[in-house]
C-alpha cells in the first residue's frame, strides 16, 4: 500500500519507518567485500558451533540444565558483544525500515558507498546486528551529512527482526502519546 506523501506525491516505500534513537557505529567497508558480506546477529557464528545436547530423563536435571544453559548463553553473548565494541556504540538518531536506514553522520560519503553499520535493536532486550547498506542518498546538514542507506545482503530472519524492532517502537510512540 502506498502512502501519499505531505507534497501529494505518493511515497512508494516497502516497508515502514520509524525515527529511534539506537547504539549506531558505522565505517566505509571496500567496494570488493560488498558481495562477501552479509547482514548478521552478532555473535552468530560463534553460537553455531555449539550443538545441542538431548534432554536428560529425569525432569529436574532437564530444568536445572537449562537453566545453566541460559544463563551460559546470556553470559556468552554479553562478551561477544563487549568483544565486538558494542558496548561503546553512541546512541544515534536514525530512520529506520526493513529496506534500509538514515542517520548523520560527520564525514560525507558518496552513492554507491558500501557501509557496516553496527546496531543494537530492541526495546526489551536488545540484539546486536552487523548491518550492511549502500548510501543511495546524502544531503547536506549543517554540520552533518544526512546519509540514507538500503539494506544489502540481508536475510528475510534480520529484515523481519528489523521490522518488528520498528513495528515495536511505533507502538511504543502510540503508548506515549495517549499518556
Amino acid at each position: 500500500m502506498n502512502d501519499i506523501c505531505t507534497d501529494g506525491t505518493e511515497d512508494k516505500r516497502e516497508y515502514s519507518r520509524v525515527d529511534a534513537h539506537i547504539p549506531l557505529e558505522y565505517k566505509l567497508i571496500k567496494p570488493e567485500q560488498k558481495d562477501t558480506v552479509r547482514s548478521r546477529l552478532a555473535g552468530e557464528s560463534i553460537l553455531a558451533e555449539y550443538k545441542s545436547l538431548p534432554n536428560p530423563d529425569d525432569q529436574l536435571m532437564a530444568q536445572w540444565l537449562q537453566s545453566i544453559n541460559s544463563k551460559l548463553d546470556e553470559i556468552i553473548r554479553m562478551m561477544t558483544l563487549h568483544q565486538d565494541g558494542f558496548n561503546r556504540l553512541n546512541i544515534s538518531k536514525v530512520n529506520i525500515s526493513g529496506g534500509g536506514m538514515s542517520f548523520n553522520s560527520h564525514e560525507s560519503f558518496s552513492p554507491g558507498d558500501i557501509l557496516e553499520m553496527k546496531v543494537m535493536l530492541g526495546l526489551q532486550k536488545p540484539t546486536a546486528f552487523f548491518l550492511y547498506g549502500e548510501v543511495v542518498e546524502v544531503a547536506k546538514s549543517h554540520p552533518e551529512y544526512n546519509t540514507a542507506t538500503q539494506f544489502i545482503n540481508i536475510d528475510d530472519f534480520i529484515r523481519d527482526e528489523i521490522i518488528r524492532f520498528v513495528f515495536e517502537t511505533e507502538r511504543e510512540i502510540l503508548r506515549e502519546r495517549r499518556r
